[in-house]
């Protein structure tokens, strides 16, 4: 130990968090512990002061010591550890190994950090030493995290080493968060301090969450949602008028219900969440009438209504509404948040009755997705162990009692207030019902004798004279008979040998001897053996079968007592096959198997001081056991495992005396005089329930605040797999090697000479990242456990997830998701993946459920509809994924399938928020003042649009070299003559003028070597071929401004495009493109400004034809059959000989398309008053001709030729095709990635254009950054680029769709119209239909709606046309149905070839959702609490739903929040409800317009 005198430093002087001189301190090296406290006299005062630990990892010589021997600390750590500078300090080398930690916990918010990133973030951290609150940056800043809390040997400690075997949680401070307050009949009852349980649940708990969010800093996007079920009285399903009938449900029992759901807040983040409160205190003063008289009629009768107890309620329905959601957290991937919990505050105690088959879906669903469920009881906690399944006895006979099942998969949390009675302790843990009236009291004994009455005598021979209670009640409670034990110990000691293992079952004998040296607890897997002197066996009458229920292979992986309980006492006869159930009075004793289910979250929980794992919030007093006691149990229980004997768990204590033996507590046991810590029966598998912690006046089971505030992610390892035995009976075994060389050469396409293949280690890391994303997690096996197994031959352990065989190179990793198991090992270049699947798997669970629904700003309940299903896990096609992985992206063989569940963020790109939407923040009183877009407006959009291509998506960008001739732009008036460009002669691009480019220049940034953007720069040939400027004069460069003459031949147009100065701007790119390449667009507004005779694009592109027909230009990818387009697509100019060290292009379409976007242009269809016509035969493109014919100025909706159809013009081809996504182009990561783009083909100005980044070799982060530059790009290009959801109107129609999101339903008040009896009445009939439905579009476009081009599906072909519409700010949707069926015409055949050819292509639709009845959804939401009185005109209206997927990070326009559209929705509202005759006036303009019209005079 050396002494130093102590300095700080701050960041900006060094970023390292120590400075020392090596000449200071010889011993050390780079990467050694040096441990840092204040050294003062006396031993004692010495232990007290706080010891740093940090860890050098430069020398530097720079500090001028005062005196020698001068060591600097950063400041804030200095502070934290109370280290003052200029005193000496001591310092020392430490031992890794000796400051290692057991856990560490890190928090992170505002990012999406994937499970992969977690794994490598941990792999990041091994051997660095960490302390309290330090900040921690991954793949270049773009992960995120802190340090929160660390554990070692049992405590807390400030710092620290991560070593191999430290386990890292990972708590997410900015989750998406369900919050579900059942509204049960208990929430309007008083506890004991007269307080209802609502304000105890919203003033008080609720009020206290928010609070420690707000002290925390979490930032959780917040859905609350308030639920409950309502019973009918009726015995009969004709007892219910017709309205009613609909989402009606019968439970086992016979009884009608219905479950109501209402969503106040959706998605939503408040800094004060104090105007909620109030706003759920509001709803809670009408809930109760408003539900249970919601189907009330004045002329109509219906069952008398009753709202449900807390037990009785729907509570895993609710979970499993949560799960709909969770589930599918790929599709609308957001990157602000991470996790996702689902807490439900009951009024109850944690008791529920419930269906078993619900169960297992809820159990398996929630365990397999990795999801935190909470539970918050504000009830006070019962005298026996929650949480408490009772499930449903759908058996009628008599003696067959209840079954009941404690989930570990829950959370459990009792919520009490400060509250005290001064003078009583007592605390009522019962409620006692309502006495019973004479009446009452009658019924029911007439009742019982009535049952007695349906026995038969034998019934009662056999249940009452041959059966002695007496004798029953006292040996109930006994000690189990010595036949029981020997009965037990043969089960479980020698297993028949026809005995088929299940996965679940008990350890060999052999481990069992080996458990006592193992170094992690083994999870709460008891055995029976003699008493313990402490307490009873668990209840048990030998059954009067040989059937042992605990090792029967039909129990496999079920937690679930078997479906007859034992009941206690004299409370009812004994049942026939009695066996021994789970007592929920002393639940200790029951056997419950090993699985990987229950060691699924245990690496969340540190270890207590006695070794096992804890929650933290469950720590109570309880009458302590002697230390002589203990040492017996200690003794006896080694005895009995050294002569394989089975063991019984009793007290938590005892468990870790024989999991760590070695370490022996009874040594260092406190001497406490009454009291000690001990553990509840708990969620991490290593606690117990006991009895005595009923019985103290503390507070018993506290609130889990951190998993609350903080809640933890699925931790990336877990530490169970099973033995070799079990693999062998109970599981398929299936292998496939991979050898990532080969496959990429037989599939792969490669990508020029600076793209490198994926090396073999790169596939291997890949593979088990992947793995570790869809939900599994490493398993942690010791080498002694490995060699036992006989998984892998013997080898020396490199650490317990990663080993290395007698090669050196060789690894394996060992993977586990719910019952399945992989093997992934690597040897040479070979990698081989073993899977194991069970022989016997979970069938298939489906449940329909419906609902009624109330969304947010709906004024009613409505029916909705959700399936409940489990995943088949073993489905998963690793095997397509992995060759996948193998071949990098490069080849279209392996395309991203929607069964491989890869993340995705979908966009839409909008025209930038004009003066409108301001007018509208800054108080206009109308929504509807949105002017049609002027053809000026579409010339910007498609200039922005290109650009932004260009630049942003495909990273092609200028350099500093390019030549000195401007760019061509429509907006410069007047420049000088050196540097004006030309402008369009044709101001309107839908007026068949043509769109230039802005004269903004880009800087090019260097890229990582190997990167598919290594050096996309646009340079002119004069950067290729540098001419000598000082003989360009104004003279010169004047006479080449001169246009080409119109009889110039196709050689002189190509010799003027390639033009040093005037010509047109290529990119240098010679590892990507040939030279000489030009965007197409740009070629023909260049014809267009510098050829005489040339005003259109018809024009233009008939030349740019020909000159592809004669050979001069071609499609960059080298195939001469690809014609040239209006759009961004790449071309070049051949050469006129073969030059040398050149790109050339490989020929092949495909392999081009896969690494540039392309995309063609089209001209805006204007709300369908366009017309069009083909070009020139031969022409693949729609280009508008002047002079055509039309209605100028009359709505579409009153024009004589309508055309409904026309936004689905552009079905006849292919709508969407795929690129290769470059995610990490400037090295960010530590592993090469890469993704995909999803793209519209076809852009036009006056649509919404599609764009979906789909990923699953990226860390979300870095695809984050890049989609954010896109946004930014987009604003300098004049582009707004949104992100919206896979299903934007939330329709309950699809396996996808978000149970609690709906559309709000607005009706158009047509009735208004003139003439009254139809609006359309001047037209043929045949046309009303769609007349009203463009007169609908017309409507929406008056407030600011832009179209939304959507696929057409390709399961029903007559179903009814779904129109989609979303605002300019990008907030909002609405949707319209065209119920007529489609027209004949030529393109509905091409529409059906393309589908054929979609669905064989490799870019998949998205097939997953099934037709949506619109008009049968419209029509319940039209009919309120109006069912009896509603015509079809009330069907007519729109969908209304909001964009739940745009943040602040994404507006452009801040003022644009929720007060924006609220605004929106109700003048929308009143517009179409012709409120003060809007919706008149408009009609009547409309008609006048039609009057004024050339055409009609």
């Amino acid at each position: 130990m050396k002494s130093f005198r102590l300095t700080v430093h701050q960041k900006t002087f060094s970023e390292e968090d120590i400075v020392i001189s090596q000449k200071d301190y010889p011993e050390a090296s780079i990467n050694d512990i040096i441990e840092i406290h204040h050294s003062l006299s006396g031993e004692n005062e010495q232990e007290q002061n706080p010891r740093l630990l940090l860890q050098i990892t430069s020398f530097s010589d720079d500090l001028v010591p005062v005196q020698a021997r001068t060591i600097s600390v950063e400041q804030s750590v200095a502070s934290t550890f109370g280290l003052k500078p200029y005193k000496n300090v001591a310092a020392r080398l430490v031992n890794p190994s000796e400051v290692g930690l057991d856990s560490v916990e890190l928090t992170f918010k505002d990012q999406y950090m994937g499970r992969s990133e977690m794994w490598r973030l941990k792999n990041y951290l091994v051997n660095t030493c960490i302390y309290i609150h330090k900040k921690l940056e991954f793949c270049g800043g773009s992960v995120r995290s802190q340090v929160y809390e660390m554990w070692s040997q049992g405590e807390k400690v400030a710092c620290g080493v991560i070593t191999d075997e430290t386990k890292i949680v990972f708590r997410s401070s900015t989750a998406m968060v369900y919050i579900f307050l059942q509204m049960s009949s208990e929430m309007w009852d008083c506890d004991i301090y007269g307080d209802l349980y609502f304000e105890k649940a919203v003033n008080g708990f609720l009020s206290d969450l928010f609070a420690k969010w707000k002290k925390h800093g979490s930032n959780h996007e917040v859905t609350i949602v308030l639920f409950s079920r309502t019973f009918y009285e009726a015995t009969s399903l004709d007892e219910f008028p017709h309205h009613m009938k609909e989402c009606l449900q019968k439970d086992y029992k016979g009884r009608y219900y219905e479950d109501f759901y209402r969503v106040p807040i959706q998605n939503e983040k408040y800094d004060d969440w104090s105007t909620i409160l109030f706003q759920l205190r509001k709803i809670f003063h009408d809930y109760l009438d408003v539900v249970l008289k919601y189907h009330a009629r004045s002329n109509l009768t219906i069952p008398v209504a009753r709202n449900s107890t807390a037990a009785q309620g729907n509570f895993l329905e609710v979970l499993n509404m949560s799960l709909n959601v969770f589930e599918k957290h790929y599709l609308d991937r957001s990157f602000d948040r991470t996790g996702q919990l689902s807490v439900v505050v009951t009024p109850g105690v944690g008791v529920f009755e419930v269906d078993r088959e619900l169960t297992n879906i809820t159990k398996q669903r929630i365990i397999d997705g990795g999801v935190g469920s909470d539970l918050v009881c504000v009830g006070e906690q019962p005298l026996h162990a929650v949480p408490l399944l009772k499930f449903h006895n759908k058996d009628t006979h008599l003696n067959v009692p209840d079954d009941f099942s404690m989930p570990h998969w829950i959370n459990l949390s009792f919520y009490s207030t400060n509250k005290r009675i001064p003078y009583s302790t007592f605390l009522p843990r019962i409620k006692l019902p309502a006495p019973l009236t004479e009446e009452e009291i009658n019924a029911a004994e007439e009742k019982e004798c009535a049952k007695k009455d349906l026995r038969s005598e034998d019934d009662c021979v056999q249940n009452y004279a041959f059966f002695d209670y007496d004798a029953y009640d006292a040996a109930v409670f006994q000690l189990p008979t010595a036949h029981h034990f020997q009965e037990s110990s043969s089960m479980h000691l020698k297993p028949p040998p026809r005995y088929k293992r299940s996965s679940g079952s008990l350890l060999d004998t052999y481990e069992i001897s080996k458990s006592i040296g193992r170094k992690l607890s083994d999870p709460d897997i008891f055995f029976h053996q003699k008493s313990d002197g402490f307490r009873s066996e668990p209840i048990a009458i030998p059954s009067t079968t040989s059937t042992n229920t605990l090792v029967s292979p039909l129990t496999e992986e079920k937690e679930f007592s078997p479906p007859v309980r034992m009941v206690v006492g004299s409370e009812g006869s004994p049942p026939h096959e009695s066996k021994a159930l789970i007592n929920p009075f002393d639940p200790s004793h029951v056997t419950i198997k090993l699985t990987s289910n229950r060691r699924r979250w245990t690496h969340i929980f540190p270890k207590g001081p006695k070794g096992v794992l804890i929650q933290q919030h469950h720590y109570q007093a309880i009458p302590a056991q002697s230390e002589k006691s203990n040492e017996q149990n200690l003794i006896k229980e080694q005895n009995d495992s050294e002569q394989n004997k089975p063991i019984v768990v009793t007290a938590a204590l005892q468990e870790y005396f024989k999991k760590r033996p070695s370490q022996n507590p009874s040594l260092r046991t406190s001497k406490q005089s009454a009291k000690s810590l001990t553990l509840l029966w708990g969620a991490t598998g290593e606690q117990e329930w006991t009895p005595a912690l009923t019985t103290v006046n503390d507070v018993l089971i506290g609130v889990d605040w951190k998993s609350l505030t903080i809640p933890a992610c699925l931790p990336i390892t877990t530490d169970y797999f099973p033995d070799k035995r079990t693999l062998h009976t109970d599981y398929v075994v299936s292998l496939y090697s991979l050898v990532p060389d080969s496959v990429y050469a037989d599939f792969a396409q490669p990508r020029g000479p600076f793209k490198k293949p994926l090396t073999t280690d790169e596939v291997f890391k890949e593979l088990v990242s992947q793995r570790l994303a869809q939900g599994f997690q490493l398993v942690l096996m010791s080498p002694n456990r490995i060699e036992a197994s006989n998984l892998l031959p013997v080898q020396q352990s490199r650490s317990n997830i990663l080993r290395k065989s007698p090669s050196e190179n060789d690894e394996t990793y060992f993977l586990s998701i719910g019952r399945l198991f992989h093997k992934i090992s690597l040897s040479g270049n070979t990698i081989s993946v073993t899977r194991y699947r069970p022989r016997h798997p979970y069938p298939g669970f489906k449940l329909q459920y419906r609902y009624r629904f109330h969304a947010p700003y709906h004024d009613n309940y409505e029916e909705s509809y959700a399936t409940f299903t489990t995943e088949k896990l073993e489905h998963y096609n690793w095997n397509y994924l992995d060759h996948y992985v193998c071949t990098g992206g490069d080849t279209t063989d392996f395309a991203l399938l929607d069964g491989l569940k890869y993340w995705r963020f979908r966009v839409y790109l909008l025209p930038l928020n004009g003066t409108e939407a301001k007018r509208i923040v800054e108080g206009s009183s109308r929504c509807d003042i949105y002017p049609p877009p002027t053809s000026g407006d579409h010339n910007q959009m498609v200039e922005g649009f290109l650009k932004f291509i260009e630049a942003a998506v495909n990273k092609l960008k200028k350099t500093l070299a390019m030549s000195k001739k401007p760019r061509m732009s429509l907006n410069v008036q007047s420049l000088p003559p050196l540097s004006q460009p030309r402008r369009n002669s044709i101001s309107s691009f839908s007026q068949n003028s043509t769109t230039a480019r802005s004269n903004e220049r880009f800087v090019a940034s260097s890229f990582r070597s190997g990167s598919k953007v290594l050096e996309r720069s646009r340079a002119s040939q004069g950067s290729q071929d540098p001419f000598n400027e000082d003989i360009m004069t104004d003279e010169g460069l004047s006479a080449l401004l001169l246009p080409l003459k119109s009889s110039c031949v196709n050689t002189e147009i190509i010799e003027a495009l390639k033009h040093p100065s005037q010509g047109l701007s290529f990119f240098n790119m010679p590892h990507n493109l040939p030279s000489h390449t030009f965007v197409a667009a740009e070629a023909v507004s260049w014809l267009i400004n510098n050829m005489d005779g040339v005003t259109t694009i018809q024009r233009a592109m008939q030349i740019m034809q020909s000159l592809h027909k004669e050979r001069l230009i071609r499609h960059a990818s080298g195939d001469p059959k690809r014609p040239f387009l209006y759009g961004f697509f790449l071309f070049y100019i051949l050469p006129l000989k073969p030059e040398k060290d050149t790109f050339k292009p490989c020929g092949e379409l495909e392999r081009f398309q896969n690494d540039f976007i392309e995309v063609e242009i089209k001209p805006a269809l204007n709300w369908g008053l366009s017309t069009f016509t083909q070009a020139a035969s031969g022409s693949t493109s729609n280009i508008p001709i002047a002079g055509a014919e039309q209605e100028t100025g009359v709505p579409h909706f009153l024009c004589d030729d309508i055309d409904p159809e026309y936004g689905e013009v552009d079905f006849d081809g292919l709508m969407y095709k795929k690129a290769r996504l470059e995610t990490d182009a400037i090295g960010k990561s530590d592993r090469v990635e890469w993704g995909h783009a999803r793209y519209q083909a076809i852009f036009r100005p006056d649509q919404a254009y599609e764009i979906v980044a789909e990923w699953l070799t990226s860390s979300g982060s870095i695809v984050g950054e890049l989609l954010f530059s896109w946004h930014r790009k987009g604003q300098t290009c004049g582009l707004q680029m949104i992100p919206i959801p896979h299903d934007p109107l939330a329709l309950p129609y699809s396996d996808k769709s978000d149970p609690l999101r709906g559309p709000i339903f607005i009706p158009l008040n047509i009735t208004s119209l003139e003439p009254m009896n139809h609006p359309f009445k001047a037209f043929p009939e045949e046309s009303w239909q769609e007349r009203m439905f463009l007169f609908q579009e017309a409507i929406v476009q008056r407030f600011g709606f832009i179209k939304c081009l959507t696929e057409p599906s390709i399961t029903n072909e007559n179903r009814s046309r779904e129109h989609q519409y979303i605002h300019a700010t990008g907030t909002i949707f609405i949707l319209i149905s065209l119920n007529t069926p489609r027209s004949d015409r030529s393109r509905t055949n091409s529409m059906k070839e393309n589908r054929q050819l979609l669905t064989k292509s490799k870019y998949n639709l998205h097939a997953d959702s099934v037709p949506s009845p619109h008009e049968a959804y419209i029509t319940r939401h039209v009919s309120g609490q109006n069912k009896d009185d509603y015509d079809n005109s009330k069907k007519m209206g729109f969908l209304w739903c909001w964009n739940h997927m745009i943040s602040k990070k994404w507006r452009t326009n801040q003022g644009v929040d929720s007060n924006f559209q609220i605004k929106c929705l109700k003048d929308f509202k009143a517009f179409c409800n012709n409120s003060e005759s809007r919706l008149l006036t408009y009609w009547r303009e409309s008609w006048d317009a039609k009057a004024m019209s050339p055409l009609n005079k």
